[in-house]
């Protein structure tokens, strides 16, 4: 019963940056990580980054790793990606999903921020 809100997409050239949020509300009880996915036009949906409630561990794909920063907010159960030097690669939906104690999988996901960038 978790819902989760992205937020901060939009347009940017080559090399801009942006920074996207991920707002959890209802059961976050148990919650262990946070994670960001992307899916482009015609490829499948990947992992980007993930980072842990209670330790702060951080994880990266090996595309983003330099650019992006993954942090958190305990207190708001807030997620955020600090996007930068942005490429046209980078073009894709972003989605912000949650990861409970005990359970592998990422269960609930956000609707998505459409994250633009061009060349």
């Amino acid at each position: 019963q978790v819902q989760l809100v992205e937020s901060g997409g939009g347009s940017v050239q080559a090399g801009g940056s942006l920074r996207l949020s991920c707002a959890a509300s209802g059961r976050t009880a148990r919650a262990y990580a946070m994670g960001w996915f992307r899916q482009a036009p015609g490829k499948e949906r990947e992992f980007v980054a993930s980072i842990t409630w209670s330790g702060g561990r951080t994880y990266y794909a090996d595309s983003v790793k330099g650019r992006f920063t993954i942090s958190r907010d305990n207190a708001k159960n807030t997620v955020y990606l600090q996007m930068n030097s942005l490429k046209p690669e980078d073009t894709a939906v972003y989605y912000c999903a949650d990861q409970r104690v005990g359970v592998a999988d990422f269960g609930s996901w956000g609707q998505g921020t459409q994250v633009t960038v061009s060349s």
